[in-house]
């Protein structure tokens, strides 16, 4: 990436030298994030300037190439290892990044933000920052994992951790794109028994999301929330949710989902489509509403993660793609036309 508002370039560059504490990552597979849209649309712009030439992608399943010298043999790591990349490297000695949370470290960095991505061949990666998986998993669905598949988790964990999740209480999945199509699954795997209802507007997603365990799908196309409501009703016995997980970020489903949030009710924004937000106050003040902004995920997170998939809990929808289409499907991914994650295979 060159510049903003344009095509991503193919070139040679030279394979990435490593720091001593680092492992030389050979790439396998990329997932395409909305987020790598954003980028080159400039959304981020406001909030950390961009330096050129830059190499997208953050979701990252390799193999280890080189290793660091100084990288400890504690670590684990020898050449031939499968690993996944953990997105947010922090710089170490913040409140956030002693708890554990890297990715919201103030002074953070992140693969695909910057000289490093996984739209390459080869990606330096610290070493704390990776973690082993076994060779049997493939890494076109490994990937989507890293970011698709970590963020409606870690959003999910805060409602189940909040007490939101459980018996007798109804869930709401909104918007079923790369993130939506593993939330439904989380939902059933931490919801504690909790119904869920998936809301989207495209019949292909929401058929994804009946196929990976939600007891009710909604579309949204067309409709207010008084007809949603409606069916809502007439699928669980109320019209109402004790719990969202926003997987779309879109100021209009937003709106929607919290207008359909019950008394007490809360909500978890992990989606990124729009760039502000409108909710009426006194309902979000009255009705006690609690709000839980969630971002990306940190290392245990995402080992959670790959646990569950090493145990074939995880389903997927990989479309698999070459370098040379890359462009082709960030436009795709721009419009919504891509069912599940495309995924960029070397």
């Amino acid at each position: 990436m060159h510049e903003f508002h344009k095509p991503l370039i193919l070139e040679e560059v030279p394979v990435p030298e490593i720091k001593a504490d680092e492992i030389l990552v050979q790439v396998k597979a990329a997932g395409m994030c909305r987020t790598d849209v954003q980028l080159l649309d400039g959304y981020f712009r406001k909030y950390a300037e961009s330096k050129f030439p830059l190499t997208p992608g953050h979701e990252i399943a390799g193999i280890v190439h080189k290793i660091g010298s100084l990288v400890p043999k504690s670590a684990g790591f020898e050449e031939g290892d499968q690993v996944v990349v953990v997105g947010g490297w922090g710089d170490g000695t913040c409140r956030h990044c002693q708890e554990g949370n890297t990715q919201i470290c103030s002074h953070g960095q992140w693969p695909g933000f910057g000289p490093y991505g996984g739209y390459s061949e080869f990606v330096p990666v610290p070493s704390r920052y990776l973690i082993k998986v076994d060779k049997s998993l493939k890494a076109e669905e490994l990937a989507p994992l890293t970011d698709a598949g970590l963020t409606p988790y870690r959003g999910i964990k805060k409602l189940r951790n909040a007490g939101a999740l459980g018996p007798n209480r109804v869930l709401g999945v909104v918007g079923v794109g790369g993130l939506g199509a593993y939330a439904v699954q989380y939902a059933k795997l931490l919801g504690g028994g909790a119904t869920v209802v998936a809301f989207a507007r495209h019949p292909d997603k929401l058929a994804v999301a009946a196929e990976y365990g939600a007891d009710h799908v909604i579309s949204t196309k067309g409709k207010s929330t008084a007809d949603i409501r409606k069916e809502l009703n007439n699928a669980v016995g109320k019209g109402d949710l004790d719990a969202v997980i926003d997987c779309a970020g879109a100021p209009e489903m937003i709106r929607m989902g919290f207008e359909l949030l019950a008394v007490g009710g809360h909500y978890s924004s992990v989606g990124l489509v729009g760039d502000q937000i409108d909710i009426p106050l006194f309902p979000f003040v009255a009705r006690e509403y609690t709000y839980h902004g969630s971002f990306w995920g940190n290392y245990n997170d995402l080992s959670e993660i790959m646990a569950l998939a090493a145990q074939g809990k995880i389903k997927h929808t990989v479309k698999s793609i070459t370098l040379q289409d890359a462009n082709e499907n960030l436009e795709l991914l721009r419009t919504g036309d891509i069912v599940g994650r495309a995924v960029i295979r070397f």
